[in-house]
């Protein structure tokens, strides 16, 4: 029996392959194998949503999937959120606002409003903290935070506040084919 297994990820646009070990959680090959670190390990518990990315559009603690889960899939991570050395909207609204201090907790948060903001582009302030319950903050009190989201919400951007879609339809293609097709 093999003690790795390939896996091919669409990570931020680009189609990712590697061997890993199957108890590989998404976050390590996320930090160690691809080297984007704005995906935190805070608890690896499931608890404070530090390691919040978005599979196939979806808000997910990586922490708690394993990388050969998302063989096949599309990736978010904050790194993928903006747009060259263009901001993401809510990125944006939240360095405005100041929605974050030790900024920890900050990418995890961002991923989870933008995941709340596509399901709801219009959320009160109550729908706002709900979908960021998930998701804790050490250090602001989360007005500032949800000051942002409902700012980014509200932002002429409005209609790219959610995760952008993915940039490459080949690469979409190439993922959909599996390791090994």
């Amino acid at each position: 029996m093999s003690s790795t297994v390939g896996v091919r990820i669409s990570v931020n646009g680009e189609v990712r392959e590697h061997e890993v070990e199957p108890r590989l959680l998404l976050v390590h090959y996320l930090r160690d194998r691809l080297g984007l670190t704005g995906t935190h390990v805070g608890c690896d518990t499931t608890n404070c949503g530090a390691c919040t990315v978005h599979l196939n559009g979806e808000a997910v603690k990586s922490c708690t999937v394993f990388a050969v889960q998302a063989d096949g899939a599309e990736v978010t991570t904050i790194e993928g959120m903006a747009d060259g050395a263009e901001l993401h909207p809510l990125q944006e609204a939240f360095w405005k606002n100041h929605g974050l201090q030790c900024g920890y907790c900050t990418p995890g948060m961002i991923m989870a409003a933008a995941d709340l903001l596509q399901r709801n582009p219009d959320p009160s302030e109550s729908e706002v903290r709900h979908g960021l319950e998930g998701n804790l903050c050490r250090c602001t009190g989360y007005q500032n935070i949800v000051r942002a989201v409902m700012e980014a919400a509200h932002s002429p951007q409005r209609t790219t506040v959610g995760p952008p879609p993915p940039e490459k339809p080949e690469a979409r293609e190439e993922v959909g084919k599996g390791v090994g097709a």
